[in-house]
């Protein structure tokens, strides 16, 4: 009976103690994110529980791929790398970083997206997206779109795919990889989904242009030169501008700037659910922006060539190009 009294005090003791550190307000000098914004606190459970509940204890490892990785996508279990000078994909747990295959897809594959059952990938070289079983790496097919496929992007139910050398959008049903239609640009090049509409960029130029599911367009609203990567974080949409070296951010529901912010060369840009990840090929360098105002809440210089980015709810992956490895912050 004493022993039980005295697990019941310690089980008291540590919630206490855990609604104390939750409770406490920000130190000086500590991120602090507006509420009002639209986006989630500055808070990361998951980051809490592998013990990461403060900016000084953010230590990266490495694991070595395969030739020149460039994109990342996440399966809910697992991270995938695209190896553009390889040809193959390689598979990561992504809890320890232990990989667990390698798999051929596609010729010279650049971006990738996931379904929720399968990888769809597209390549530098080529008109075709390979679809990809996530369970064990089998190929499902070779689906005709239109030239240089590069950063697909899975709105629920088809796959929208930019071709970034004819300028064209190809929308295919995940399903089966029929082609859905075929959209006309200026440019196309990325695309992020925000619930309702499906954002591209393309370069050159200098705006981002939504869509509706439908293929209809939603208005193109200016960005800064030569827009690459394209994030969204819950309430904005944001969009790395690599000839203008700025990044900016708009608001989602009628594509107003709310920002721009300076960040050198900015290719790819993810969301971790409570920061912006930028990546910076030509300066090999990584940033983390503060959603609510762009502040650069850290700056990593380690990686060589810097290229795909991925959350994968708790830690954000790197592919970097240049040394054949992918880092997990």
């Amino acid at each position: 009976m004493k022993r039980i009294a005295i697990g019941i005090s310690l089980v008291f003791a540590v919630l206490i103690l855990a609604s104390f550190i939750v409770g406490q307000p920000p130190t000086a000098g500590e991120p602090v994110q507006a509420a009002e914004n639209g986006a989630p606190p500055l808070s990361n459970p998951l980051k809490v529980a592998l013990l990461k509940w403060y900016a000084g204890n953010f230590v990266y490892t490495t694991f070595p791929v395969g030739i020149q990785p460039r994109g990342v996508a996440f399966d809910g279990a697992n991270i995938w790398v695209a190896n553009n000078m390889s040809s193959t994909l390689t598979k990561i747990r992504a809890n320890d970083g232990a990989v667990i295959g390698t798999f051929v897809a596609g010729q010279r594959p650049v971006g990738l997206t996931f379904d929720g059952a399968n990888l769809w990938v597209g390549t530098e070289f080529g008109d075709q997206l390979t679809k990809v079983r996530a369970s064990d790496g089998k190929p499902l097919g070779a689906f005709r779109v239109g030239n240089a496929p590069f950063y697909p992007a899975f709105d629920g139910q088809n796959i929208w795919v930019p071709n970034i050398s004819d300028g064209t959008i190809s929308v295919l049903r995940a399903s089966d990889g029929s082609t859905v239609r075929t959209i006309t640009t200026g440019g196309a090049e990325a695309a992020a989904f925000d619930g309702n509409y499906m954002w591209v960029t393309g370069t050159p130029g200098n705006t981002v242009t939504r869509f509706r599911r439908d293929g209809s367009s939603a208005g193109s609203f200016p960005v800064g030169y030569g827009p690459t990567g394209v994030a969204f974080d819950g309430a904005s949409v944001w969009v790395a501008n690599y000839e203008s070296g700025t990044v900016t951010k708009l608001r989602a529901t009628d594509g107003s700037v709310l920002g721009t912010f300076n960040v050198p060369s900015p290719t790819q840009i993810a969301f971790d659910g409570e920061a912006i990840w930028v990546v910076s090929q030509d300066t090999g360098v990584v940033f983390e922006l503060r959603p609510s105002d762009g502040v650069q809440l850290h700056v990593f210089g380690a990686a060589v060539s810097p290229a795909g980015i991925a959350f994968d709810g708790a830690n954000v992956w790197v592919a970097a190009t240049g040394s054949n490895i992918v880092y997990k912050f």
